[in-house]
């Protein structure tokens, strides 16, 4: 009978030692697996990364430049992220601004269906652009670009100007901040520039605003 016991207790331990021995091992395997796998996350996004630092809605705001109210800015919601390279506004919803002169009235206004300032330098204008001046020149987009350190506004897509006595299309578009000066390249003219050409598609075309007599 202590033969036979002993005889079963050996097999215990060897069974034993054997099923101790082979869950060590899967565990070990799957210890080894969970901190490669770890190795190869993302590192964590940072909540300020994606919120804004500060949200209005149904804002109506005047924006003055060296002391001087200078611009008007209407928007459903405008967002404003602090943490961002370089700090940006966000108006996802549509914008539009005034520019005023300086007897304080509208020198050209811009509206568009969303807009991002970069840095309170760089207007990103985007969607239904429309701009129009106090001459009455009408440009219009899906994108457009205003440097308002280097008072110069430019796109590289496809373009029209609309004027009393014009219509222009094209693309990279380049102008001053009043739109009086600007530049279309593979321009096409529907009207006559000087009364008896007209200029035809793939041309280049420089507008300049006449001096005005004193």
């Amino acid at each position: 009978m202590d033969s036979i016991y002993q005889h079963n207790y050996r097999k215990l331990s060897r069974f034993t030692h054997i099923t101790v021995t082979v869950w060590m091992t899967v565990m070990a395997i799957f210890s080894f697996s969970c901190t490669g796998e770890n190795t190869n996350h993302a590192p964590a996004i940072n909540e300020k990364d994606s919120l804004p630092f500060m949200q209005s809605w149904g804002i109506s705001t005047l924006i003055s430049d060296s002391g001087i109210i200078r611009y008007k800015i209407t928007a459903e919601e405008w967002n404003i992220y602090n943490t961002t390279n370089p700090p940006r506004w966000a108006f996802v919803k549509g914008i539009l601004l005034e520019k005023f002169d300086s007897t304080f009235h509208i020198d050209w206004f811009v509206q568009s269906d969303t807009a991002y300032c970069h840095n309170q330098q760089l207007w990103e204008l985007r969607g239904r652009v429309v701009i129009r001046n106090q001459e009455g020149t009408v440009f219009t987009s899906e994108e457009l670009f205003w440097d308002m350190d280097r008072r110069e506004m430019y796109s590289n897509m496809f373009m029209t100007i609309r004027k009393p006595d014009e219509f222009l299309q094209g693309y990279n578009f380049r102008s001053n901040e009043q739109m009086t000066r600007y530049s279309v390249s593979n321009a096409n003219a529907e009207t006559p520039f000087n009364g008896n050409e007209s200029s035809s598609a793939n041309d280049s075309i420089i507008r300049t605003a006449p001096t005005k007599p004193n």
